[in-house]
């Protein structure tokens, strides 16, 4: 998630909100028709994999200990001119007209009877992006936390450190999903937290956590005033899960006095199943302010994949982002908060079970123009091309 919020210069309250929410509630009733069509279907050919949680199923086991690699590299393209290099408005593979590395780890685990470990330290581009706010000594966790097992029978766990976050349907690591390239969503939620997160399975297919946090995506904070999520997971079956997210923090630090509370949830899906997997998220988000006001942001996407051989897929998304007045995007040109339609396709080939070549384009269409052209002009479209190899163990 990008640090670059700022304080909105129009401030809507909530209570005049009515067009949004009818807006957003139809959004969100067309993002998740689909999904509960795809419940009907129940199929064991593949198990679907929850991306707020790093996936070491391909990893080197030694006893309680595993160890993994990863490595992300890009090229990336634009239309578009930008003088410093970077793709505005993301932090996830946003260097132009170079090959560089977007996410480099190395996760060492732990996994005792009623005791855990799992490091992560990280390099790359996304690091430099997403942690630059963060102390120098904690820019290259991506995550370090240690768990305690209160409950062997119920498989209850405590655990404390920097944490992966459940806020969306993408994570940091690019394998786990079906497009190479973030939505703007996940570029505008927490990547990482830090704080405690209690573990509660409440059945064989539903799972509690609550979450106290330092805040939203902060390892150190200037001022403490408590932050807690909840995150409930829902297996229906081996190919369909269903999250619910929460989030409540007060925002307000000594950068930055005029936050006050933030309310946010999420909801998204996950389906897989033979040769199609489908993927869809919808949220909303609340700012306060200390004179009172509140701001909205919201988003829906949705992500299918198919696979037409083992070694070849193609993978569509389209998605919509609405920010108007600049709760998370603030423009690179001195315009108002926008709106931004996205829309991509992305071509993967499987080299085999550990790495993947994948080519991505996507267009921007934004209400405002918070683009610039290679004439330095301002304007609302934008295209962005990206190649990538990705390679674990």
């Amino acid at each position: 998630m990008q640090n670059n919020s700022a304080v909105p210069s129009s401030k809507n309250c909530l209570i005049n909100s009515s067009t949004f929410a009818a807006s957003f509630s139809f959004a969100l009733k067309k993002v998740f028709l689909f999904g509960i069509i795809l419940t009907v279907f129940n199929s064991t050919t593949a198990q679907v994999v929850n991306p707020a949680m790093l996936d070491t199923s391909a990893s080197v086991h030694l006893g309680k200990i595993t160890i993994g690699a990863y490595v992300d590299a890009y090229f990336g393209a634009d239309v578009n001119e930008y003088k410093s290099g970077n793709r505005p408005y993301f932090v996830s593979s946003a260097r132009r007209k170079e090959v560089n590395i977007n996410l480099a780890l190395i996760h060492l685990h732990y996994n005792g009877n009623r005791v855990r470990l799992h490091l992560a330290p990280g390099f790359g581009t996304y690091m430099a992006a997403n942690y630059a706010n963060e102390p120098a000594g904690l820019r290259n966790l991506v995550e370090a936390n240690a768990g305690v097992c209160l409950s062997q029978k119920r498989g209850i766990w405590l655990d404390a450190g920097v944490l992966g976050s459940p806020y969306t349907n993408e994570s940091a690591i690019s394998k786990d999903h079906l497009m190479y390239s973030r939505s703007l969503s996940a570029e505008y939620v927490p990547y990482y937290l830090s704080g405690v997160k209690l573990t509660l399975p409440l059945n064989n297919k539903l799972t509690l956590y609550l979450y106290g946090l330092n805040g939203w995506q902060k390892i150190a904070t200037e001022q403490y005033a408590g932050s807690g999520g909840t995150q409930l997971e829902y297996k229906i079956n081996n190919n369909l899960l269903v999250n619910w997210n929460t989030y409540v923090g007060n925002e307000r630090n000594n950068s930055v006095d005029t936050k006050r509370m933030r309310y946010f949830t999420d909801v998204y899906w996950i389906y897989n199943r033979n040769k199609f997997s489908a993927t869809s998220c919808a949220y909303i988000g609340l700012q306060n302010y200390a004179d009172k006001s509140s701001n909205i942001w919201w988003q829906a996407n949705f992500i299918a994949r198919y696979r037409f051989h083992q070694l070849f897929s193609l993978s569509a998304r389209a998605e919509y982002f609405s920010d108007p007045d600049q709760v998370m995007i603030v423009p690179v040109n001195n315009v108002p908060g926008s709106s931004i339609f996205s829309g991509g396709l992305s071509a993967c080939f499987h080299i085999d079970e550990h790495a993947l070549v994948r080519f991505e384009g996507r267009y921007f269409n934004a209400t405002e123009k918070i683009y610039n052209n290679q004439n330095s002009e301002a304007i609302n479209q934008s295209i962005m091309l990206v190649a990538n190899i990705t390679a674990w163990f």
